[in-house]
């Protein structure tokens, strides 16, 4: 052992317990903040990746409209799927609709699909089957819940995209009180009764609880849309890649038509979440920056107790350089305790983050992750390994910085000064 590495370890062991004790609260310090920077960047992480993935599973990748109602859709599908990475494309009817079961009422959005073109969607089927052929119908799992709706119940679905001609019918029946004009708005409000088949659980509240899906036909039937739809939905190779082929799209097609990607559509959302993770990685570095004064503390009290001792090695012939190695050293060595034990703490938590989390609710017996707030059946995380070798990089030279303003002081002294003084 080199006499710079025998000396730091022996004054992080001094004889008294005091400075022990700063020195154990300065490693508990840096722990402390590795393990919460470490849990908090993982679970906003997997806040992002698994919102990420569940978007991409349920929404296409790009989708392709127009304002109002996409006209010529067949021409259009068979010029787009040409392109070199588009995968398949599918059309699609969606708007919001009232859905009736045993007197309650909900107004979810409808999405009317051509099950053989979408159906990797029958791996959220959660009861039932994934059977959208005649007059049926499946609905999410929180709807299903809202409502009391099992496979097999029937429920009625009203479209809200003739209101506009029921106002108007009501308008002439009220002046000219004819019968056909009734008949005419008992038409129009007529609703259509559809089967329950199944059951679909995303994971994600907001799909789960608003999304009806239904056949195409009678999606179209709902709005009245005849052979149109309202748009194509389009999957490529790489979903990363959407933004570059929405501009090759816009590029080579009419300027009416609006391309949007699943970035855009949820682009709020997302960067909300980037923004998020972002400060609260420099919020929380502010906890390792408290835990390195600490350290400071603690190597500036041993500098005034050691005077002594450095006067004499300097005396002996001690180099500044080695001085300073002695005391900078000390702060490495509690920076690498704190960042090691920091890193097991916070792998473990974030292994048992929903053990802890379900302990916590049930002890201070309150809601710690609501379903319905976070639009997750549990808490996501995901450890990617270049942010938690930022972290504890980071970490370290905070440490080892704080480390070296007291080891400059210490081999400034004089050892003659030092030595008369003691």
């Amino acid at each position: 052992m080199s006499a710079t590495l025998f000396l730091a370890r022996r004054y992080l062991q001094p004889k008294q317990a005091f400075l022990s004790v700063i020195t154990l609260i300065s490693v508990l310090g840096v722990t402390l903040g590795i393990t919460v920077l470490i849990l908090v960047i993982a679970v906003m992480t997997g806040f992002q990746r698994e919102l990420q993935r569940k978007v991409i599973g349920f929404d296409a990748h790009l989708v392709i409209s127009e304002e109002g109602i996409l006209n010529h859709w067949q021409q259009l599908s068979k010029k787009v799927e040409h392109l070199p990475e588009v995968e398949r494309l599918a059309p699609f009817v969606q708007g919001p609709v009232i859905v009736e079961f045993q007197h309650r009422r909900l107004t979810p959005n409808i999405r009317g699909i051509d099950p053989k073109k979408e159906s990797e969607l029958q791996k959220f089927i959660k009861e039932g089957s994934f059977d959208l052929s005649g007059d049926n119908a499946i609905v999410g799992s929180e709807m299903a819940s809202t409502l009391g709706l099992q496979v097999g119940d029937k429920i009625t679905v009203f479209s809200s995209h003739n209101l506009n001609q029921i106002l108007e019918e009501l308008n002439k029946i009220q002046e000219k009180q004819g019968k056909a004009n009734v008949d005419s708005l008992r038409q129009l409000v007529l609703p259509t009764e559809l089967t329950v088949t199944g059951i679909f659980e995303t994971g994600r509240y907001f799909y789960d609880s608003e999304f009806v899906l239904v056949p195409l036909h009678i999606g179209q039937e709902l709005y009245g849309l005849g052979d149109r739809v309202h748009g194509l939905a389009l999957w490529v190779k790489n979903a990363d890649r959407a933004d570059i082929i929405q501009k090759n799209i816009r590029r080579e097609f009419p300027e009416n038509l609006i391309v949007t990607t699943w970035m855009d559509s949820n682009k709020q959302l997302f960067d909300a979440i980037a923004m998020e993770r972002h400060v609260m990685f420099f919020l929380l570095m502010f906890i390792v920056l408290v835990a390195a004064f600490g350290i400071m503390n603690t190597l500036i009290t041993v500098t005034v107790q050691k005077t002594r001792e450095i006067g004499i090695l300097k005396a002996l012939g001690a180099r500044t350089y080695q001085i300073i190695m002695i005391f900078l050293v000390q702060g490495m060595i509690v920076g690498v305790i704190g960042v090691a034990s920091g890193l097991a703490l916070g792998i473990t938590l974030i292994r048992w983050r929903n053990e802890v989390s379900q302990a916590l609710s049930s002890f201070l017996g309150v809601e710690i992750f609501s379903r319905t707030i976070y639009q997750f059946s549990e808490i996501p995380a995901e450890v990617v390994p270049s942010d938690v070798t930022l972290i504890c990089l980071s970490a370290f030279a905070i440490c080892s910085f704080a480390a070296l303003i007291p080891a400059w002081l210490a081999s400034q002294l004089d050892p003659v000064k030092a030595l008369r003084c003691e």
